[in-house]
């Protein structure tokens, strides 16, 4: 019988961002209004985010997710036309904005519309 190695990982490989730092480059990204609109919640919320502080899960699980999909943007497009694209109708999501699909909680399908995009291009 052959045996298999498994190859286990330390945190130090995977290092997890804070969300506090999230949230401070997102909000350079799209700004304070769009990135609160996104998130359903007000300029203060996310200046306590930025701070470390106050962040309940299901909006840090947002953030994370609306990061990935930025994260992957970035690779090839710049803050502004990433702005641009989250607030524009996009056929991918029956014609409602990557923002109001994020917002809806549907990370996978902005996700989804974000691959689309780069095979489009």
């Amino acid at each position: 019988m052959m045996s298999e190695t498994v190859r286990t990982h330390s945190a130090a490989e995977f290092p997890v961002r804070d969300v506090s730092e999230i949230v401070q480059e997102l909000t350079e990204v799209f700004g304070p209004s769009l990135l609160s609109f996104i998130m359903e919640v007000d300029s203060r919320s996310l200046q306590r985010w930025a701070g470390g502080h106050g962040i309940r899960y299901d909006s840090e699980k947002r953030v994370r997710d609306l990061d990935t999909v930025v994260t992957f943007l970035r690779q090839k497009e710049e803050p502004a036309t990433i702005r641009a694209w989250f607030m524009g109708m996009n056929p991918q999501l029956d014609d409602a904005s990557p923002a109001e699909t994020i917002r809806d909680g549907s990370a996978r399908d902005v996700m989804a519309a974000a691959r689309a995009y780069f095979n489009a291009a």
